[in-house]
């Protein structure tokens, strides 16, 4: 069995701020599916938006990038993330999906 891509990583990120009701969890999806990324995001009960990001490393970090701006109307204060080892749950290659808020 080949070794896996050593450029595919996996990120999960939380992103604090006003990220809820403003469409952040739509407009991050919209990005996923622009960069192929695989994962899920959803929305917390502390009010933060929480994702897991998988493919390549290239665009991870473009997403993750991105999330420090978010859509026109969020005002992000923080994010925090780490690169996990393997892939989400149920990758399907470039698609991403939203999850219930947990």
């Amino acid at each position: 069995m080949p070794d896996p891509d050593p450029t595919v990583i996996t990120r999960r990120i939380v992103i604090h701020g006003r990220v809820q009701g403003v469409g952040f969890r739509w407009s991050l999806m919209e990005r996923a599916g622009e960069l192929r990324l695989d994962g899920w995001v959803r929305n917390r009960a502390d009010g933060s938006v929480e994702a897991l990001l998988s493919g390549p490393a290239e665009g991870v970090d473009a997403l993750t990038a991105w999330a420090h701006r978010g859509p026109p109307h969020a005002r992000v204060d923080r994010v925090t993330w780490q690169d996990e080892p393997g892939t989400p749950d149920q990758p399907r290659p470039g698609r991403f999906t939203q999850k219930p808020t947990l």
